[in-house]
């Protein structure tokens, strides 16, 4: 779910790869993709970061899924 001054996402990654790693790969390769598709946005950003520092992360077990999932889709009428 896209909000104005965030992103959700859920993702399942492999237990080996540590969560900065993907967050960096995330960010790193949208970052890229963005800024190719979108040049017109350089103007507005402050620096060389498109995203910001920070992240939030959080495990969950198969039983929590579901009610991550609708947690999610729920962002745009929050």
């Amino acid at each position: 779910a896209i909000q104005k001054d965030h992103v959700h996402l859920l993702i399942q990654t492999n237990p080996r790869e540590s969560i900065a790693r993907v967050v960096q790969l995330l960010k790193g390769g949208s970052s890229r993709i963005i800024r190719m598709e979108f040049p017109e946005l350089e103007e507005f950003l402050w620096g060389d970061s498109f995203w910001g520092d920070g992240y939030f992360a959080e495990s969950i077990g198969s039983k929590n899924e579901k009610v991550m999932r609708e947690y999610i889709q729920n962002q745009e009428s929050s």
